[in-house]
C-alpha cells in the first residue's frame, strides 16, 4: 500500500468529523459520492439504509446545529487497500454539547467507525466514503440533547 494512499484516505475520513464539527456541510457533502450506505443501528433506533448524500447531509445537519458545540476525534486509522476500493477502520470518540456551562447537558459515545471508500478524482484528497457503520462501544451523559439539539436545530432553520 502507497503510504500516500493510506494518508489521503484517512485524511478523508477526518474531513467527516471536521465537517460536522465546523458545521461545514459543503465539505462534509463533498466526501460522499451521490449516494451513501449509512449504518448506525448501534446507536439504536436507525437501520442500514443506502441514503443520497445530499438527504443524509440534510438530515443531520440539524442534530449538529442545534448543539453548541461537538467534537468528534477519531485516532489508530487502518487502512485496507484494494485497487481503486478501501476500508478504514477509525477509533471514535464524539463529544456533544447542548449548553457548555452545564455538564449535565453533555453526551459522548465512544466506538469506531468502519467506513468503504472508493478512489475518485471528485474527492477532496481522491477519496470518497461510500459506506458508513458506527458501532457504539459505550456512552457517557445525557443521549437526550441529540433530540433537543435537533429540535433547536430545525428552529433556526425556520422548520418548526
Amino acid at each position: 500500500m502507497a503510504a500516500d494512499d493510506k494518508y489521503d484516505i484517512c485524511e478523508t475520513v477526518y474531513r467527516f468529523a471536521y465537517g460536522v464539527d465546523t458545521r461545514d456541510w459543503a465539505l462534509y457533502r463533498s466526501i460522499f459520492p451521490d449516494e451513501v450506505r449509512v449504518d448506525y443501528s448501534s446507536y439504536g433506533g436507525y437501520a442500514p439504509a443506502v441514503q443520497l448524500s445530499d438527504a443524509w447531509v440534510a438530515g443531520i445537519a440539524p442534530f449538529f446545529n442545534g448543539l453548541a458545540a461537538t467534537q468528534h476525534s477519531m485516532s489508530n486509522g487502518l487502512v485496507d487497500l484494494d485497487g481503486d476500493r478501501a476500508h478504514c477502520r477509525m477509533y471514535l470518540r464524539a463529544h456533544h454539547v447542548f449548553e457548555p456551562e452545564d455538564p449535565a447537558s453533555w453526551f459522548t459515545v465512544g466506538g469506531y467507525y468502519d467506513d468503504d471508500l472508493v478512489r475518485s478524482s471528485e474527492g477532496p484528497v481522491g477519496w470518497l466514503i461510500s459506506s458508513v457503520k458506527l458501532t457504539v462501544t459505550w456512552r457517557a451523559g445525557d443521549p437526550r440533547i441529540m433530540s433537543l439539539g435537533r429540535k433547536r436545530g430545525l428552529e433556526m432553520q425556520g422548520e418548526l
